[in-house]
């Protein structure tokens, strides 16, 4: 009974033991903090923030007295930092601030020693918390070229061709990362040699080109993000773009204006002379168009041989020899209501498609080749045997065009195309203004398949969009688009034509022409675009090959492009212009400009282009409008034509 009783006095005891004396929890850290990054005290802790700044969180408050000596950071070095810090109003949460920035891409410890105690005893146990900080980043505060800011969003143009750019950096730069690979300096033609020091304490690169840049062209400045600040800080990178100067140098020996335009003409023609088609004579299209002969571009090419008896490029038995083939080519080859193709096939006759649904007759390009035929047989010698046979083969391809049957039934209108294929399905009206006027003058010329001269006042005159009379640059333009469009419509109905003192009812076309022509001219010293090189000099819009193509170039359709035959094939209405232009082509860009067949057909340095290609319709108004500036000898051959007095009557102009 006495022992029964002692078991149950012992367990009153124990039970009233565990509900009046309970167990305290145990301190524990209950987070580590940088800012919003977590620090866990078990796993790998990386890119931490280098402010320095930290907040542990306890589940108990602290006592805070001599606290600050249980706390270690140290680095990779196991070099103590020194830090201060503060605890919260209830204890359990203290802040800690290093006295200097924490490395970049650094390892750190920290170290909570059990000496940490709650105010209700306990203990914490000894902590132990690896970290890595982030690589820190560091950026270009200030860039300069000269005094021009590197900075900006502007183009950059005009920079000196051996430039100096200094640039200053947010923190000192680690010099062992700043290596020629990690800098670079280039252009679509490569990488130009540099150089490099380091000024404020590292903080400061100055570069500099170790030899003069190419002139007018594209660079970019490129520093890569493998350079590295000195506490092995990450370099955002950086590139910018700028356009170095014009090289004002002469690249060629200088000539007089007239043996200039000489040597112009007697490359320019080299095009159509070396480049005949073995066959047939006929004109290329392009310097790499193969059998690919153009109509319109061999009716230039024809009139270009007129220039080069005359100049003696070639002697007259030589330019009547492949004015035979190209003459008894045209003969056999394939015709469409006595109208030619765009292209033909140089060797067989046979038509090329110029597009799916064009591959038949080609009106506009039939009358570059009739206003070149013309001044062909003017130019012949009736009295001689064998020119006058060439002038009745002229006259039979001439007598056998079917202007009328372009009118598309008797339309007061002419059609560009018809195909034996596809019929009209192109149905394109040939209306003013642009580069068909000779055109409508070719087809009043013809007896054999007459057109009314209403077709030439409703179908070519008759759009709305003919009549201009507005002013650009304070200049008046008569008729055609606003701006003229591209110069061409100055220059292919105009090789033969002569615009000195023609008159209708609708305009003064030398007036047309010289307004067209200086109002193409002041746009591009304007400038709207803010292009490369555009200038009084630099300038000319029509159309051309450029980076992209090939298109129609004007002020309203301005794609950077300048096109040589533009400036130059206007040279009779703005002489003065056009030979500024021209020794701005020859002498100060002619080192790209200029190659064995004259003037390439077009660049544009804003896209680092510049052509290597020759185009027929390009280079044929530049030999046959210097001839008229000078002599006026092919105006002079076209006019002299019966056929033509006949058509000037006809259309009520006068001359």
């Amino acid at each position: 009974m006495k022992q029964f009783i002692y078991v149950f006095a012992s367990l009153l005891f124990i039970l009233s033991c565990s509900e009046d004396d309970e167990i305290p929890p145990e301190l524990k850290l209950v987070s580590l903090m940088s800012g919003e990054t977590i620090i866990y005290t078990n796993a790998t802790n990386i890119n931490i923030p280098i402010n320095g700044k930290f907040t542990a969180e306890f589940n108990l408050a602290l006592d805070t007295i001599g606290l600050k000596q249980f706390f270690f950071l140290t680095d990779e070095n196991d070099d103590t930092l020194f830090f201060t810090i503060s605890c919260s109003s209830d204890r359990k949460t203290v802040s800690l601030s290093t006295t200097d920035s924490l490395a970049p891409n650094s390892n750190y410890k920290f170290i909570f020693l059990d000496e940490i105690q709650a105010l209700s005893g306990d203990n914490l146990d000894k902590l132990s918390i690896l970290f890595t900080t982030k690589n820190a980043s560091f950026s270009i505060t200030n860039g300069l070229v000269g005094d021009i800011s590197l900075l900006n969003n502007s183009i950059l143009k005009n920079i000196p061709l051996s430039p100096v750019f200094q640039i200053d950096f947010s923190r000192p730069l680690n010099t062992e990362s700043v290596t020629s690979n990690n800098i670079r300096l280039f252009s679509t033609e490569g990488s130009a040699s540099i150089g490099f020091t380091f000024q404020n304490e590292n903080k400061t690169l100055i570069i500099n080109a170790n030899e003069n840049l190419s002139h007018l062209s594209k660079y970019t400045l490129s520093l890569s993000t493998d350079i590295f600040g000195v506490n092995g800080e990450q370099f955002t990178g950086f590139s910018k773009s700028f356009y170095t100067q014009l090289d004002s140098t002469y690249k060629f020996p200088t000539l007089t204006d007239d043996e200039l335009l000489t040597l112009i003409q007697r490359q320019t023609f080299k095009y159509f002379w070396d480049f005949g088609h073995p066959v047939s004579g006929m004109t290329r299209e392009r310097n790499t168009s193969g059998d690919v002969v153009a109509t319109g571009g061999s009716g230039f090419g024809i009139m270009a041989i007129i220039v080069g008896v005359e100049r003696g490029f070639i002697s007259r038995a030589e330019g009547l020899e492949r004015l035979e083939t190209i003459i008894t080519f045209l003969s056999n080859a394939d015709r469409f209501h006595g109208a030619w193709p765009h292209w033909l096939n140089g060797s067989t006759g046979n038509v090329i498609p110029f597009s799916s649904s064009d591959n038949g007759g080609d009106l506009v390009e039939t009358s570059y080749m009739a206003q070149g035929l013309i001044s062909v047989r003017q130019y012949l010698n009736a009295a001689d045997g064998y020119e006058n046979a060439l002038i009745n083969n002229i006259n039979s391809l001439l007598n056998t065009i079917e202007w009328s049957w372009y009118t598309k039934g008797d339309e007061d209108v002419l059609y560009w195309h018809w195909s034996p294929t596809v019929d009209w399905s192109l149905n394109m009206q040939i209306k003013g203004y642009n580069e068909a006027l000779i055109t409508y003058f070719m087809a009043a010329t013809s007896s054999a398949y007459p057109v009314d001269s209403s077709v030439y006042h409703n179908g070519w005159a008759g759009s709305s969009y003919f009549i201009n009379g507005r002013s650009f640059f304070g200049i008046t333009l008569p008729l055609g688009y606003d701006y003229g469009g591209p110069l061409f419509f100055a220059h292919y109905s105009f090789v033969g034509l002569d615009p000195r003192n023609l008159n209708d009812m609708y305009a003064n076309y030398w007036q047309q022409n010289t307004n067209h022509t200086l109002i193409n001219r002041a746009y591009c010293q304007a400038n709207p675009k803010n292009y490369i090189a555009y200038g009084g000099g630099c300038w000319g819009l029509t159309a051309s090959d450029n980076q992209s193509g090939y298109n129609a170039h004007s002020p309203t359709n301005d794609l950077g492009v300048i096109t040589p035959t533009a400036a130059i094939s206007s040279i009779p209405y703005t002489p003065t212009e056009s030979m500024e232009a021209i020794h701005y082509f020859y002498y100060l860009v002619g080192d790209r400009l200029w190659g064995e067949y004259g003037f390439y057909d077009a660049f544009n340095v804003n896209e680092s282009w510049w052509a290597s290609s020759y185009l027929a319709i390009d280079q044929g108004p530049i030999i046959l409008m210097i001839e008229n500036y000078r002599t006026g000898l092919l105006w002079d051959l076209f006019m002299s034509a019966p056929e033509v007095q006949q058509a000037m009557d006809k259309l009520s102009f006068i001359n």
